[in-house]
């Protein structure tokens, strides 16, 4: 997919492309409301248009959200985007799909807060979690009956307490594909930390990609 994107937006990855084959898995057609949240290039809200899909896409980044706007005319799809902080844009409506591929990446104990610039699309907080718990407490709400969630993460921000909170939240959940891929250029920086902390063995230098999928039945 072509797709413009400046310096200091997240460009897709292994995990958006992930992300994007379980998009295309799930029974999508014109009557169905999307939304993608981190958008960042727009690219899985882009893959969800395809479908005729009503789709919204969100990014805390203003560059971003510019980005997600001039390739949604680019590809000539239709893709409402918003600029805010994850739910905020959209309180008080419901979707049958919502797509995530947030921050996941930790850093050191000193960083506890969100990145800035570039690093606000992957820095996560100490466990990594700082945004995933956010939409494992919030995004159950927002799901209509029989909606899906799907979110993709590394295997280094702990997948196991998201499919514990995505449960205690009321969904079924599972892991709906994997794959594993060598650091990158921020993870690679960061291998020593990780190696401290137990994350990976050391001297490994690769991840588990998963996309967690989770239904609200009732």
């Amino acid at each position: 997919m072509r797709l413009v994107r400046p310096p200091g937006v997240y460009p897709p990855q292994g995990d958006t492309e992930l992300l994007a084959s379980c998009v295309l898995r799930e029974a999508l057609d014109g009557s169905s409301r999307v939304l993608d949240l981190c958008t960042g290039t727009g690219a899985v809200a882009l893959v969800a248009a395809r479908t005729g899909a009503r789709v919204t896409a969100v990014d805390l980044s203003a560059r971003a959200v510019a980005t997600a706007w001039v390739n949604s005319r680019l590809h000539h799809r239709r893709v409402r985007v918003r600029r805010g902080d994850l739910l905020a844009p959209v309180a008080g409506r419901s979707y049958d799909l919502i797509t995530a591929n947030p921050p996941y990446v930790p850093v050191c104990a000193a960083a506890a807060t969100a990145g800035r610039g570039a690093a606000l699309a992957w820095d996560a907080g100490p466990d990594g979690r700082l945004v995933l718990d956010r939409i494992c407490r919030e995004v159950p709400g927002l799901l209509a009956r029989g909606g899906v969630l799907l979110v993709v993460q590394s295997s280094l921000a702990d997948i196991r307490a998201t499919l514990s909170q995505l449960r205690a939240g009321g969904l079924r959940t599972g892991v709906a594909a994997r794959r594993r891929q060598a650091f990158g250029p921020v993870m690679t920086a960061r291998a020593a930390l990780f190696e401290q902390r137990g994350l990976v063995r050391p001297g490994r230098r690769e991840e588990e990609l998963v996309v967690v999928r989770g239904v609200r039945e009732r």
